[in-house]
């Protein structure tokens, strides 16, 4: 089993879960609307200076479906190349 998280800005939310349905994974997932956070994007903390915020998303899954939600997430990403858009797996 693995554990995959997507955390990307709320601006590509619908395409990353659309791109999830099209590729035929994801399928199960439990979502965190609202995230804070800093990465190599910047700051993200839905305040007056930093307004944006991020959402993540949690599949467990095995190495084959992982293997599909980096590929629909890899061509959303290519889409959106400046949304911060991050994908990390543990085993």
């Amino acid at each position: 089993m693995q554990r995959i998280e997507i955390v990307a800005n709320h601006s590509v939310e619908e395409n990353i879960l659309e791109a999830l349905k099209n590729y035929g994974v994801g399928k199960y997932y439990t979502l965190y609307p609202n995230v804070m956070g800093t990465g190599s994007c910047g700051p993200r903390m839905g305040d007056s200076v930093w307004p944006e915020l991020n959402f993540a998303l949690v599949v467990w899954c095995d190495e084959e479906e992982a293997g599909g939600i980096a590929r629909a997430v890899a061509a959303v990403k290519e889409k959106y190349p400046d949304e911060g858009i991050k994908v990390f797996g543990i085993s």
